[in-house]
């Protein structure tokens, strides 16, 4: 996973995927969404947590829960071209 950030290529995480991305040491100084319950998480990860439909941070783009999935996924077919 680390190599899709070193590359810096589109990755999409939704809902709980902050947890792995927290344990990848990817989320320092990024701004992402999650679960709203991953709050503290994303935060001790060094992230700020926005509580947003979808939210894009350079090559990340992250939502909520499933009701986001028409949003994370239009932002990232758009990312894609």
């Amino acid at each position: 996973m680390r190599h899709f950030f070193e590359a810096n290529k589109p990755v999409g995480a939704i809902c709980h995927a902050a947890l792995i991305l927290a344990a990848a040491g990817v989320l320092k100084g990024r701004t992402v969404t999650a679960y709203p319950a991953l709050k503290p998480d994303v935060e001790l990860a060094g992230a700020t947590f926005k509580d947003a439909p979808v939210v894009e941070d350079n090559n990340l783009l992250s939502a909520r829960a499933w009701p986001d999935h028409p949003y994370l996924l239009r932002a990232f077919m758009q990312r894609l071209g």
